[in-house]
């Protein structure tokens, strides 16, 4: 099993000074950080464009891991990747030539990866498993933060990992919604590794003590 990754979710920290939480992270000697695009269609919520992730670009060395919720993503990886994407993931979901969107990721130099929501089965991944470098099982219905962890996404994480186990393939798989110390565990059992953390880490009394609790699993 891969070594488990914490990416605090930009989402849930103070938007009227996002590099202060880019920074956050960074001082807990984490490598990831989670920015979330919402467009309003495909989510009923908005929220950062690839001029935020430019300007925090220029505070921050932290891996950035994109994470396009859009109708047509394969219109925005290009502006992304030159904005300092480090990774962009998108939905399964639209209709839009998929493989040709994770071919043109990786031609622009990022890593990517393939999200999933909590209603769309795992065979939906299944022909792009060999091509990603991410599966993100979403353990909520996106588009806001705070929301209750899905168990029911439990048995898909499961479905995921024996696929890449029995294929011997490389991708990290990673849960996004609700994470928190105790569901956390839960998803590391069920074959996750990398996780999102959005409000019980930026809203933690002392968010060392997510980082080390994730490190740990």
């Amino acid at each position: 099993m891969l070594a488990p990754i914490l990416a605090p979710s930009l989402l849930a920290s103070d938007h009227a000074n996002l590099a202060a939480g880019a920074r956050l992270a960074a001082e807990l000697g984490l490598e990831w950080l989670h920015v979330d695009i919402m467009d309003g269609h495909f989510v009923p919520n908005l929220t950062f464009g690839p001029q935020t992730v430019a300007a925090l670009r220029k505070h921050s060395a932290l891996f950035f891991d994109v994470h396009l919720m859009l109708d047509q993503p394969d219109q925005f990886v290009e502006l992304f990747a030159r904005a300092g994407a480090s990774q962009i993931s998108i939905h399964v979901e639209p209709t839009y030539d998929h493989a040709a969107t994770l071919r043109r990721i990786r031609a622009l130099g990022c890593r990517c990866g393939l999200v999933l929501n909590p209603g769309t089965p795992a065979a939906a991944a299944e022909p792009f498993l060999a091509d990603v470098d991410l599966v993100l099982a979403m353990t909520v219905q996106p588009g806001f933060g705070g929301q209750s962890f899905r168990r029911d996404v439990l048995p898909k994480i499961t479905q995921l990992a024996r696929w890449r186990a029995e294929h011997g393939l490389g991708f990290r798989l990673e849960v996004d919604g609700g994470v928190d110390l105790v569901t956390g565990p839960e998803c590391r059992a069920a074959g996750a590794d990398t996780f999102v953390i959005g409000t019980a880490f930026f809203g933690a009394k002392d968010p060392a003590v997510v980082a080390r609790a994730v490190a740990g699993w």
